[in-house]
């Protein structure tokens, strides 16, 4: 099926249960079992269903098929948010005294997570240049088990070279995972070029109307192979779980890595998606793929303006031919199409607070991939907390604005954004 049907339709049959065209909230803690037997048997995986709404849900299940899915994935796993996703998704693989390696051009909660949070497990960073991924095999040693970049950075709107970074991390046996929220499973689809793991904030794109938080993860086929062949790297997939009956991860016919998040981080931390999330992330997926054209189509639009106009330094859009980025968004996104997320400079903090200020279909918010345009400074706000050495080089600079593009006519929000530039 074509993407614009898998958000319609796929991981429900309305033909079975109530009928219900729209898939129910299955509002609950608890489930029934049949019997003592039946019970044992859904804690031991003989059998498949829901056992506590902290692991499975009926409706949370629907989405995380769905999602699957539309990212060419063998399986997902929602969760509470999508910090929690990127979370799960390193802790998964990492332990105290390991390093993973993580993008120069992140979301500013992600790099505080991965360098300062994350550091309190043991676990330690090492950033790379995205861009070109040169400095990338050169910090690669025994310890390093994932290497993590978006696929289209916030509030950079960079495009790292995946191509790259796959064939460095496949030859040197290293999990990949690249957060795809910007970008949305709806243009780019991280696992056809070779990603294995694949981490979204739902809250973002996906929900595309503010209204719930939730993150996912999606892993790749095939990825019990990857962690038998890297057995050494990746020990705990291979050998059996003491906390889970002696379970051995890479011997269970289920996509392994999202069952490890299952049955050991989500069972033990606890941040799951709330099944009236998992119901409001079910309506909007089913207009994502048409959501992201517009806002792709309106945020080139807007971009132009801004790239012609005398008070606007440069203008961070991989939509516009100017852009570095232009080729790399030709070759991995969905008829080059780029998101609704720009970033541009102007002259001085003072003209950016203005802007922003004078602003009135934009709304200052901290959020992207709203149905309403929003306008935010990244410096001050989503990446306040690096220090002025990090947000240099982040690229996050004091006269930084962004902007999320939403689903207005483009032509108001150019009058807009000429008034408040004025």
């Amino acid at each position: 099926m074509q993407k614009d049907t898998i958000a319609v339709h796929a991981g429900y049959n309305n033909k079975e249960g109530w009928g219900t065209m729209n898939v129910p909230i299955a509002q609950t803690t608890a489930y029934a079992f049949r019997d003592a037997e039946h019970a044992a048997n859904l804690f031991a995986l003989k059998e498949l269903g829901s056992i506590y709404t902290r692991l499975t849900n009926p409706t949370t299940d629907v989405l995380e098929q769905r999602f699957a899915q539309l990212e060419g994935g063998a399986g997902a796993i929602c969760v509470a948010s999508g910090q929690s996703a990127i979370f799960y998704a390193i802790v998964n693989v990492a332990e105290a005294g390991d390093n993973i390696l993580i993008s120069d051009k992140l979301y500013g909660g992600a790099v505080t997570l991965l360098t300062h949070t994350i550091k309190r497990f043991g676990i330690s960073a090492k950033i790379f240049k995205s861009d070109d991924a040169s400095n990338l095999e050169e910090q690669i040693d025994d310890k390093t088990k994932a290497i993590f970049f978006e696929s289209l950075s916030n509030p950079q709107i960079a495009i790292a070279d995946i191509d790259k970074i796959v064939e460095i991390a496949k030859r040197k046996g290293v999990l990949t995972v690249c957060d795809n929220t910007v970008a949305s499973a709806a243009l780019f689809n991280p696992i056809k070029f070779g990603v294995d793991v694949v981490v979204h904030s739902t809250s973002k794109y996906t929900n595309g109307q503010g209204s719930a938080i939730g993150g996912i993860v999606v892993e790749r086929d095939g990825l019990a192979d990857f962690f038998k062949q890297n057995s050494k790297r990746y020990y705990h997939f291979n050998e059996p779980d003491e906390s889970y009956h002696g379970l051995v991860y890479t011997e269970v016919p289920l996509p392994n890595f999202c069952l490890r998040i299952r049955l050991a981080l989500l069972r033990d931390i606890g941040a799951t998606q709330s099944p009236y999330n998992s119901w409001l992330l079910l309506q909007t997926i089913e207009t994502l793929d048409i959501r992201m054209e517009k806002h792709s189509k309106s945020a080139l639009e807007v971009a132009k303006f801004l790239e012609t106009h005398p008070k606007v330094k440069a203008v961070n859009y991989p939509g516009l031919e100017s852009s570095p980025y232009y080729k790399k968004a030709q070759k991995y996104f969905k008829d080059g199409k780029a998101s609704g997320l720009i970033s541009f400079e102007v002259e001085d903090y003072d003209t950016a607070k203005k802007v922003i200020d004078s602003a009135k279909l934009f709304s200052v918010v901290v959020n992207i991939g709203d149905s309403k345009s929003l306008i935010v400074h990244p410096a001050s706000t989503t990446h306040s907390q690096l220090s002025e050495t990090e947000l240099k080089k982040a690229g996050v600079n004091p006269t930084t604005i962004r902007l999320s593009i939403g689903l207005e006519n483009p032509l108001d929000l150019i009058e807009d954004l000429k008034l408040a530039l004025k």
